[in-house]
């Protein structure tokens, strides 16, 4: 990981509500030879089952859906602000249907685990994937929660063994 450091999961420095809710990151799976990234601003960062977490959520019909399924590890990737129409461009276009890392203007990167990251990235967080659940409407217990699915186009939620962590030096 040439120009990154690595660091324990626990030297995370920044707000992770800020770095996923605010900042958002990218969700990639796959690997150097086929691989899709999204934006996302829903997930995660804690300790479940004795293990430094990532979680996120992606919809069945995004096409990083179909890599997450495939591999057993993702990143999820953390900018500067100066790359918000980047993400803007990986939230908004299908890898189906463009090469949008290129319209993004993002250079892809292979990962310790084999994943793929960006150069830009400030923060890299590579995940080992251990668990995976779909969301249950009926399982709401706030009215409000309906609202995110007027589609019911419920989310599946990943689980992910944080494996390495990486900050731009």
């Amino acid at each position: 990981m040439e120009g990154f450091k690595s660091i324990k999961p626990t030297d995370i420095a920044e707000n992770a509500f800020k770095l996923i809710g605010k900042d958002w990151m990218l969700i990639t799976a796959g690997n150097g030879e086929s691989f899709n990234t999204m934006t996302a601003s829903w997930g995660g960062l804690g300790v479940i089952w004795n293990k430094n977490v990532c979680f996120c959520f992606v919809r069945p019909q995004r096409y990083t859906y179909e890599f997450l399924e495939r591999e057993s590890s993702f990143t999820l990737s953390f900018f500067d602000e100066k790359y918000r129409n980047a993400l803007n461009i990986c939230g908004s276009k299908s890898g189906r249907d463009c090469d949008k890392v290129a319209e993004a203007g993002l250079t892809p990167m292979v990962c310790s685990s084999g994943s793929v990251s960006f150069r830009e990235a400030r923060l890299v967080i590579e995940c080992r994937k251990i668990y995976f659940q779909d969301i249950d409407p009926k399982n709401f217990l706030d009215d409000s929660i309906a609202g995110n699915y007027p589609k019911a186009d419920y989310h599946r939620m990943y689980i992910g063994e944080i494996t390495a962590c990486w900050i731009k030096e």
